[in-house]
């Protein structure tokens, strides 16, 4: 007879949370000329009464999309270990840079907004992104509590961030939107087009001189001051999209300025290949914001948990 068929009792151990999920939840409306665009995110909440810490996850897609879904298995792994978990989209290519972080900075502040709401603790909220997300993360790293970049000002203790984490990032704008055949911008990069804008019109193209001062600008390579949160680097050496020396190169500028900055170079993986969606990877990511975010969730509090 199968085992199958034979009734048997089985003591289930409670390890993880029951983790709820909240989807589409508009954190912002752009007004447009004709319309008004929905900014959506999505949150995995641990279903537990303690004060959780929070990730918001900035999806990359070259600055031309913002799929929030993206990562799941990195996410509930967070969520499992009582992480709160946003994912919101962001305005891509032809909006420029200072719409992107704006939303970012949005999406950031909504968080504290909704801080009672889903039990989390303000003073307890990273970033993470991957590719255009990840240099987006590491810009919000720097920059967060000012008025840099983006449209509108929001109140600095409302875009605080505790941690940042890049996966295949980039830092280095200069390095992004050069022509490797010619020594000069090419007009067409994502990145330059993220940047400038997109324009026909002769009478608003930039000079090469323009064009290098606002990629030093909005690099996190040269925001860097004291008082930037702790930083989690993470990068292929076989990527072949966004080369391993920007990560290389924000990892040394942070230890030199006497900042916080861990760099893990994964053997053989490239642009987010097979290698980031493996669990040792989630593990990794997991123990290094727990341990900077100094939170330990401790025991679950069955009888007390919540339902939002």
């Amino acid at each position: 007879m199968s085992q199958l068929n034979q009734c048997c009792n089985r003591k289930i151990a409670i390890k993880v949370p029951q983790v709820d999920e909240y989807h589409d939840l508009v954190y912002s409306q752009v007004k447009g000329r004709w319309d008004t665009q929905e900014l959506k995110m999505s949150l995995l909440v641990p279903r537990t009464e303690q004060l959780k810490p929070a990730v918001l996850y900035l999806p990359g897609g070259g600055f031309t999309e913002a799929n929030l879904h993206k990562l799941i298995q990195l996410k509930l792994v967070l969520a499992e270990a009582g992480v709160v978990v946003a994912s919101a989209t962001y305005r891509t290519i032809p909006a420029n840079l200072s719409a992107m972080v704006t939303d970012a900075k949005q999406a950031l502040t909504y968080l504290y907004q909704q801080a009672a709401v889903y039990r989390i603790d303000p003073n307890k909220i990273a970033v993470i992104g991957d590719s255009a997300g990840g240099y987006l993360a590491q810009l919000l790293g720097t920059i967060s509590q000012t008025p840099a970049i983006s449209q509108t000002q929001v109140q600095s203790k409302q875009n605080q961030v505790a941690a940042v984490v890049s996966l295949y990032g980039f830092s280095n704008l200069l390095l992004m939107g050069a022509d490797p055949k010619r020594p000069e911008f090419d007009p067409a990069a994502p990145t330059m087009l993220m940047l400038n804008g997109v324009s026909l019109a002769p009478q608003k193209r930039l000079m090469p001189a323009e064009i290098t001062e606002r990629a030093r600008q909005a690099s996190p390579l040269f925001k860097l001051h004291s008082g930037i949160p702790p930083f989690l680097l993470m990068h292929g050496d076989a990527d072949q999209l966004v080369p391993l020396a920007q990560t290389k190169a924000m990892a040394t500028a942070m230890r030199q300025a006497g900042l916080d900055a861990k760099e893990i170079i994964l053997t053989g993986a490239g642009h987010g290949t097979a290698e980031w969606y493996q669990p040792e990877v989630a593990y990794l990511i997991r123990d290094w914001l727990l341990e900077k975010l100094d939170w330990d969730s401790g025991p679950l509090d069955l009888k007390q948990q919540t339902t939002l």
